[in-house]
């Protein structure tokens, strides 16, 4: 694919959590932090935590996901609005994915002091999830093992992101997930109508054997 906006967002991801990594003030003062926010006005964090993880295997599981998926809709983007302006949406697409998804979690958690978020779970959830739209049987495989198409495999994590959620017995913020997947979807179906008819009639066209 070359050198992309979507390589770029990834190095700068990169980047910015390696110095996490060995800098926890830094760290600390991107992290997403709902109680910190209501009452610092630091409203970056929003963004900033997109742009840290936890450490390197959450980093490349959320990278690697991403390059691949946000790949497909950045040239999706460039083929339906043209490279500079297409860009430009796919860029705004990703900061929302990750600004949005958070917006639940900074609701449920806003007085909980001890709350902290971080990753870019939610713009990746939503460079999935507009691919699916797109591509509904093309195959998604976990581990280089399993694999379904797409509108199957995104369903059953919707409901498992849902049912998560709603538990939180873990230091997952699965609700980024799922809102995340929830903006991708919404943000192509505005931008390019027509994929919700394409999206149903391959469906109904897919035949498991």
């Amino acid at each position: 694919m070359g050198f992309s906006i979507t390589t770029l967002l990834i190095v700068l991801t990169a980047i910015t959590s390696i110095i996490g990594f060995n800098k926890p003030e830094f760290l600390n003062r991107w992290m997403f932090t709902p109680y910190i926010i209501k009452r610092q006005g630091q409203w970056d964090r929003f963004v900033t935590s997109g742009f840290i993880h936890r450490d390197y295997m959450h980093l490349l599981f959320n990278m690697f996901t991403f390059y691949f998926f946000g790949g497909f809709v950045e040239q999706f983007l460039a083929y339906k609005f043209g490279l500079g302006f297409g860009g430009l949406i796919y860029i705004v697409f990703y900061i929302l994915g990750i600004v949005l998804s958070d917006i639940p979690t900074y609701l449920k958690n806003q007085d909980h002091s001890y709350y902290r978020a971080l990753g870019a779970s939610g713009g990746t959830a939503a460079t999935v999830f507009a691919s699916i739209i797109i591509m509904p049987l093309s195959d998604i495989c976990l581990f280089g093992i399993l694999c379904l198409p797409g509108f199957i495999l995104g369903g059953l994590f919707l409901i498992y992101s849902y049912v998560r959620g709603k538990n939180g017995d873990d230091a997952i913020n699965h609700d980024a997930h799922l809102y995340g997947a929830i903006f991708g979807i919404i943000f192509i179906l505005i931008i390019s109508p027509n994929s919700a008819l394409t999206f149903f009639e391959e469906i109904k066209s897919y035949q498991p054997f």
